[in-house]
């Protein structure tokens, strides 16, 4: 059930929106190798992009990528995010309030170029009673349609943060299902990863730090279990007072549990403190459900097609032109053809 209905003028409205922040970031693109050469840039900048293109290369080089245009520009925007995205659900469920739109089918946020527009479709959905969310959107895929430049949003990241961004926004180039946010985001979180471990690798490099990823892997652990925990709640036959009640307790215990990983296991690291900052809720919840449930069942099939990009690249498509019932016990690693999609 849709929170709001896109149709007629609020349709045209938020496709004009849509045309006009896209227009803006393409206007503003500058070729990366013009930027390197020019002498007045910035040292910190070109080093960045050289980074880039070398990252650029080795993904369709290696990685079997698509090999375009994409992510061989630059665009200064100004502002911190180029978009933001918001996620909502009813108050007592995890299902996300979906937006359906002409490209890219239905999808579980809906993004604007705009704080104040993205925070104004939040305020009318939890006026209506729903759980929200605004994340910000450092970087996106058009899935093909135009040439993405890097953006100045990732002028702040590490080199890996970098690098696996552009990994993971052409694997949305490289394949992408209408309606299916949790196939399409754990397809290329997965894309993103393994591509880094082999960028790591080919480059000789050290491979990315175990105790950041050992932290990330319980994070996300933790919030998957809290999502568990929640599912069982909103589906069981007790009431909604008392569903509120748990859902408080349940959050509660969330965050206790974080502290005590925190303090203890990963001395005092504050990494995902920023997290926490924001009221939780289940609108919070949605993006780990989205980006990392199926990722392990991507890793398995990878490793059946021997860990050839190409034939990974087919399987995946064989899976994703399936009816949705099996995509979705695909993610779970229960599909009867799970182990037969390698070609």
């Amino acid at each position: 059930m849709l929170g709001i209905t896109l149709t007629g003028c609020s349709t045209l409205g938020y496709y004009a929106h849509l045309a006009a922040g896209e227009m803006a970031v393409l206007r503003a693109r500058v070729p990366i190798k013009q930027l390197i050469a020019d002498p007045h840039v910035d040292q910190a900048l070109r080093a960045r992009l050289q980074l880039a293109l070398r990252a650029r290369a080795f993904a369709s080089d290696t990685l079997k990528l698509p090999r375009n245009k994409s992510y061989t520009s630059y665009a200064d925007i100004h502002r911190p995010f180029v978009m933001w995205n918001v996620f909502a659900t009813p108050e007592l469920s995890l299902q996300p309030v979906e937006h359906c739109f002409l490209f890219a089918g239905c999808v579980a946020y809906q993004g604007f170029y705009r704080h104040d527009r993205a925070q104004a479709l939040a305020d009318k959905l939890k006026q209506e009673g729903d759980d929200i969310w605004i994340g910000g959107v450092p970087a996106y895929s058009t899935l093909g349609h135009f040439a993405d430049p890097l953006l100045s949003t990732m002028d702040r990241w590490n080199d890996d943060e970098l690098v696996g961004t552009i990994f993971h926004e052409l694997a949305h180039q490289e394949f992408y299902v209408r309606d299916d946010t949790a196939f399409n985001e754990s397809f290329a979180t997965f894309v993103q990863r393994e591509g880094l471990r082999q960028w790591h690798a080919d480059r000789h490099l050290p491979p990315p730090d175990p105790a950041a990823a050992r932290r990330q892997k319980q994070f996300t652990e933790l919030v998957l279990a809290t999502r568990k925990k929640l599912k069982i709640l909103y589906e069981s036959d007790v009431s909604d007072a008392n569903k509120r009640t748990r859902k408080a307790q349940t959050f509660a215990e969330m965050h206790r549990e974080y502290r005590h990983l925190r303090d203890t296991e990963w001395q005092g690291n504050t990494d995902y403190d920023h997290w926490f900052d924001t009221p939780l809720n289940n609108a919070k919840l949605l993006p780990f459900g989205l980006y990392d449930r199926g990722v392990p069942a991507f890793a398995a099939l990878f490793k059946r097609c021997d860990g050839d990009w190409t034939r990974f690249y087919a399987a995946v498509r064989k899976i994703g032109n399936e009816p949705a019932s099996q995509r979705d016990a695909f993610l779970g690693n229960t599909s009867p053809h799970a182990s037969a999609a390698s070609p």
